[in-house]
């Protein structure tokens, strides 16, 4: 039986919902036996860091969750095409620079950010600017920055990890272009359940609810890496 268009904006809100409760602030970073093998690996790992870089990629829900708000009310694949580049692009700059110059920037402050940026972008798709300040910000220069930051956001989770120099730039860039893949493929799916959903005659209705769920998720983030900031400075200080 085919799905209503309220059933899929119920599924959308109950994933929301089931991210945040599951601690989804930490879905990006490098955990478990992938942080094991680029700890215990030295040299050029091009094939097994383009995998890496794919699979942060799709299990990165803070990054999924940004995209999906940028491309909800996006309708032409060139303006798609646009801001994704300028993600991409964002993204790509601060990952492999913090990396390669070693910038050392708090990882629960970068991750708070993170989640604004999933709130801003909810918030503007609510058309908040206009009706409460007035004003539109540059969409695109906002996607271009929160992109700086959501690269920093990886940069960080990297910069835990014993890292080799032997075939280090390498191995970012090859990491890079994985995420960019990985980005390429949760695009797709995206924009194929949005097209589909956009035929419901209720979408515009629908998506109000959907894009405030969306702004609940990305204050949760917000706050549980708030919450990780202070807890960290209360045990050091």
């Amino acid at each position: 039986m085919r799905l209503s268009a309220l059933a899929v904006t119920s599924i959308f809100i109950l994933l929301l919902v089931a991210l945040m409760l599951s601690g989804v602030a930490n879905a990006h970073g490098v955990q478990g036996k992938d942080a094991a093998f680029i700890a215990a690996n030295s040299g050029e790992q091009i094939v097994p860091f383009l995998y890496l870089g794919a699979k942060h990629m799709v299990t990165g829900y803070d990054h999924l969750l940004f995209i999906l708000g940028v491309v909800f009310f996006l309708y032409r694949l060139t303006h798609v095409a646009i801001y994704v580049t300028l993600f991409s692009i964002g993204h790509s700059i601060t990952l492999l620079t913090g990396v390669l110059a070693n910038i050392d920037v708090n990882p629960f402050l970068v991750d708070a950010v993170i989640g604004l940026s999933v709130v801003y972008k909810a918030f503007d798709n609510l058309g908040g600017f206009q009706t409460v300040f007035g004003f539109q910000p540059g969409t695109r220069t906002a996607v271009f920055g929160f992109g700086l930051v959501h690269g920093f956001g990886l940069a960080t989770k990297l910069q835990d990890l014993s890292l080799s120099p032997d075939g280090l730039v390498t191995n970012m860039i090859a990491f890079n272009v994985g995420v960019e893949i990985g980005q390429l493929v949760a695009l797709y799916l995206m924009l194929l359940l949005i097209i589909w959903w956009r035929t419901s005659e209720s979408f515009q209705r629908q998506s109000l609810v959907a894009n405030i769920a969306l702004m609940i998720a990305g204050f949760g983030l917000m706050q549980y890496q708030l919450i990780g900031y202070f807890i960290e400075k209360g045990t050091t200080g």
